[in-house]
């Protein structure tokens, strides 16, 4: 698939200006500068995070309420309920919490949806439950800001709500004691980006700071918070990059027992970073919810036996096992339906539906198909009497925005710009995918529907050194807003060594002038051509270490290339 080059600037002027402070290869100064870094002291900052660097907790709004009426709970030895999401985030979120209150009361229990009985957030069985249990206070971790009525039938049982989530928060809030969300508009708290579990881990520094203790009493959690942090894709900026760096630490030195069991499992050895919890970790305890029932990653996170950790992760091994043959038959059977349709190349979408689809890889099947067939895309399959689904984006396209335009085709439906869920009647199956065809046709720009690269700096070879890898690594934790930089060089040639490497590779040999570098391409067998033509070629890569015979050598991983000349930027 043709992939369309956007190659970034930075203000010259501010480039110029830091690299005379900072004295090291102005393409490094550009790179700061785009991620809006341009003074030493912003450099010193981001080069060498430090706890001190994280916010107060006190300045989040409610967060005074929320622990008043916490120790008011301790006090009279009142039950508390942890109610958390089913995903990453949310029962990361749950752990840290439960475990946390467990320093200060006895009185705390926990909670998770089932995805397919009670669907996401805040769930009428699971206040039934609380209100069966004697619960007083239910705390909600990743989840409860649009769950408005349900607040309000927990205050009519009696039962008080403190609310934990970082989703955008609607006009009218829930009748809770208190709010900690830093997106509300009123809430003065400096960095709006966390986590759900980030959220929590400023509760519970406000908790710390109430009842004295010490800083290891919440920072014990960092581990946990790191690994929501990854799979949340939250920006990796300003606190969330500081809990991420010290998190990414403490999951290589010392993590908790059921983290090291998913690391065993899943064959990962240190260093571990963030996209090893992204594509390694994340997954198996995403699995569990998406399988069967994610208590067990709670569960998974509180035990402190090994033994016993290794037993629960896997458990959640198994049900990755069962995700990942249900993603492939499913891909398979999606991507089948749609080469049948004779009109999809002229389509601007893709909505697939099979009745015996299972329902908890719906998205995953989504994002699959994305990555061969570049279109917004909805996989439906058959829940009880109605059909339901997950929608999911091309960069730049808001898919919310179409979905709304087909709502009178819909049940219900939610998400956000870049991935959605729906549910309709399946008598309007046919009229839903020709109103959200229509919707997106209207929509959708043509450059929207070619994949971008997004390269940070064109850069001559000679550039490249050990010391240049050097700084680049000191950028790291990466992530969004923070990605690892990609680099364009340009006018290269084959040396005469690059060869395809087990058929689906290329192992690059290209020189520029007199410098020669070599790299790898993973599945990019069809560039053969070009690269074998004898003709200059442009290539974008990132930077990797190689390690051979005890040698350490700065090699690109190519992740795409093209006929110099043949593009514009």
């Amino acid at each position: 698939m043709d992939k369309r080059w956007n190659i970034l600037a930075a203000d010259t002027a501010t480039v110029q200006t830091l690299q005379d402070s900072l004295k090291i290869h102005p393409i490094l100064c550009e790179l700061l500068v785009q991620r809006g870094i341009d003074s030493f002291d912003a450099a010193k900052k981001f080069f060498r995070p430090q706890l001190e660097h994280l916010h107060d907790p006190w300045l989040m709004k409610d967060m005074g309420k929320a622990v008043d009426r916490i120790e008011k709970a301790v006090v009279n030895k009142e039950s508390i309920l942890v109610f958390g999401d089913y995903d990453v985030d949310g029962t990361t979120s749950v752990a840290t919490l439960y475990q946390f209150l467990k320093k200060l009361t006895e009185q705390v229990d926990y909670y998770i949806p089932h995805r397919y009985k009670e669907g996401y957030g805040v769930s009428k069985i699971g206040i039934d439950y609380a209100k069966q249990t004697g619960i007083q206070l239910i705390i909600s971790v990743d989840c409860g800001i649009k769950s408005i009525e349900l607040v309000e039938y927990a205050k009519e049982l009696g039962i008080d709500f403190i609310i934990c989530d970082h989703h955008l928060p609607d006009a009218i809030l829930p009748p809770a004691i208190a709010i900690l969300n830093p997106k509300q508009i009123d809430c003065n708290y400096p960095f709006k980006e966390l986590c759900g579990c980030g959220v929590v881990l400023k509760l519970i520094t406000a908790l710390a700071d109430k009842y004295k203790l010490p800083a290891e009493s919440y920072l014990e959690y960092l581990d946990l918070v790191a690994t929501a942090i990854a799979a949340d894709i939250v920006p990796i900026v300003d606190e969330n990059r500081t809990l991420a760096y010290f998190g990414l630490q403490q999951v290589n030195e010392s993590p908790c027992p059921g983290l090291l069991a998913l690391m065993e499992l899943a064959k990962q050895t240190t260093p571990m970073r963030i996209t090893n919890l992204v594509f390694a970790v994340a997954p198996r305890i995403n699995a569990a919810g998406r399988m069967d029932d994610a208590k067990k990653a709670v569960q998974l996170f509180i035990e402190k036996d090994y033994s016993k950790a290794l037993a629960i992760g896997s458990l959640l091994q198994q049900d990755n096992l069962d995700r990942r043959e249900a993603d492939t038959t499913i891909t398979e059977e999606a991507l089948a339906e749609i080469e049948l349709d004779p009109n999809h190349a002229n389509k601007k979408s893709s909505v697939v539906f099979q009745s015996h689809w299972h329902k908890g890889v719906v998205g995953i099947v989504a994002s699959r198909l994305i990555e061969k067939h570049y279109k917004p895309t909805i996989v439906l399959t058959q829940s009880g009497e109605v059909v339901t689904g997950s929608a999911r984006s091309v960069v730049g396209f808001n898919l919310y925005e179409a979905l709304h335009a087909c709502r009178a085709h819909l049940i219900g439906y939610g998400g956000h710009f870049a991935a959605a869920g729906m549910t309709m009647a399946l008598e309007n199956l046919e009229a839903f995918k020709e109103a959200f065809e229509k919707a997106v046709s209207e929509r959708i720009t043509p450059s929207q529907l070619i994949p971008e690269i997004v390269i940070n700096a064109v850069i001559p070879i000679d550039s490249i050194s050990m010391n240049f890898y050097q700084i680049i690594s000191q950028m790291e934790p990466f992530g969004p807003d923070n990605m690892r930089p990609l680099f364009l060089a340009k006018n290269v040639y084959d040396t005469g060594y690059s060869k395809l490497a087990k058929e689906a590779h290329i192992s690059f040999n290209i020189t520029q002038g007199n410098q020669i570098l070599k790299g790898i391409g993973y599945n990019m067998a069809q560039h053969i051509g070009i690269v074998k033509s004898g003709k200059p070629f442009d290539v974008v890569f990132q930077l990797q270490l190689n390690e051979w015979q005890g040698t350490q050598t700065v090699q690109m991983q190519v992740l795409d290339l093209k006929e110099s000349g043949s593009y514009n930027n």
